[in-house]
Order: structure tokens, then sequence, then C-alpha cells
């Protein structure tokens, strides 16, 4: 069994409707009380993966062996520090940072019984912070460190640990705010749950640490 958090958004429904495709079992968990169907064997609703007495009563209820995780989990904000505050900050951490290291946490034992495998999401602009940009690319670079400080910690257990560096999503909502962009340089969700899905395999069984760049056609 696959978890896969923030299985609510459009990334998540990709990454689980590729999963399912490549016939995998997959348990979907999201804060959000319903979860679409998009193939998956489990849904869990209402989770807030950032408790993690919520997270290890999730992983009691699977009841299955958990062979990976996909931390989708997260969230995005444009705020600069001159206008902004330090609660867009902590909110930026708790929702990309604290979901991926209690859901990991959590999910470790069952991981190293499986000798099964993690991806993260984090973020190709943690390259350079832009203006407004800050609170994001702080917690997505945390991610990164997590996945790579993470990976060496498992390296005996027989856990990989990667993750996955999303350029601009071809999203509703980004098409939205960006009515100006070309989204067709954008790389799309299905493009990127495809990489998710090659880093659970086995065939990826040698790769671990890995911060793999997603980005699509953007330069």
């Amino acid at each position: 069994m696959i978890l896969v958090t923030g299985a609510a958004g459009v990334l998540g429904q990709a990454v689980i409707a590729t999963l399912s495709a490549h016939s995998q079992a997959v348990a979907a968990v999201d804060l959000a009380p319903t979860i679409p169907q998009a193939g998956q064997r489990l849904s869990f609703g209402g989770i807030d993966l950032a408790d993690p007495a919520a997270g290890a009563a999730l992983i009691a209820q699977v009841g299955e062996p958990v062979t990976g995780l996909v931390n989708v989990a997260g969230g995005f904000v444009w705020e600069t520090v001159g206008e902004g505050g330090w609660a867009s900050w902590e909110r930026m951490y708790r929702i990309n940072v604290q979901t991926a290291f209690e859901a990991s946490r959590l999910a470790l034992p069952a991981l190293r019984a499986s000798r099964g495998a993690i991806v993260n999401v984090s973020a190709a602009a943690t390259a350079r912070a832009g203006a407004g940009m800050g609170a994001y690319t702080a917690a997505k670079s945390a991610v990164s460190r997590l996945t790579e400080a993470l990976a060496a910690e498992e390296l005996t257990n027989g856990v990989r640990v990667n993750a996955v560096m999303p350029s601009v999503i071809d999203t509703p909502a980004n098409r939205r705010d960006m009515p100006d962009a070309d989204p067709s340089r954008w790389v799309t969700p299905t493009e990127i749950a495809e990489v998710v899905a090659f880093l659970l395999s086995p065939a990826a069984s040698g790769v671990t640490g890995a911060l793999v760049p997603v980005v699509g056609r953007v330069g």
C-alpha cells in the first residue's frame, strides 16, 4: 500500500491516478473531509498530518503493509516580508515541512519492514527566492534538507528517500493567477506523477537522497 498525502489536490489526484495505472494500491490522505476518487483503494479525509496523534491513528487504520509514502501535502503563499507577517512563514512550515516530517516519521517502521520508499515534493524555486517567495521557498528548502537527511539516516535500513522539484505546475489555479503566462511550458501534474512512480519503483532501487528537477519547458 502506498500512502499519498495531499490527495484531494490536483497533484495528489494525478499521483493517485498514475500509481493506480501502474497497478499500485493507494491510500489517499488529506485534511479535506472528502477526497475525490482517482483510483485509490482507501480514503482518509479530515486528517491533520501535522498532528502526530492523527498520523499515528492513520497508520494503524491502513491495515496493510506500507511500501511507499508520497508527501504531496503542502501549500503556497506569495507575500513580501514588508507587507506580510511571521504567521505566513509558520503556516508554510506547518503544511509543507511538518506534514512531511510527521508522515515520514510515523511510516518509517512499516517502510523499514517492507524496504519501501518515500518521495517528497520540494520545488525548483528553491534555487533562488524571488520577491514574495521567501516563506514558500524557505519551507520547500527545508523539505529538500529533510529528504537528504532522512535518506542518509535510512541507508542501512533499506528505505529510499527522494524528492521531486517541480517548476510551475499546470493547474487551473495557476492558469487563473497567471493569465499572461504560457502554460504550454509548464510541467503537468501527470508528468510529475510519472517521476514519482519511477522513484517508488524497483527500477529506482539505486536512487536515494536525490532531488529531481521536473520543470517541463521552463528555462
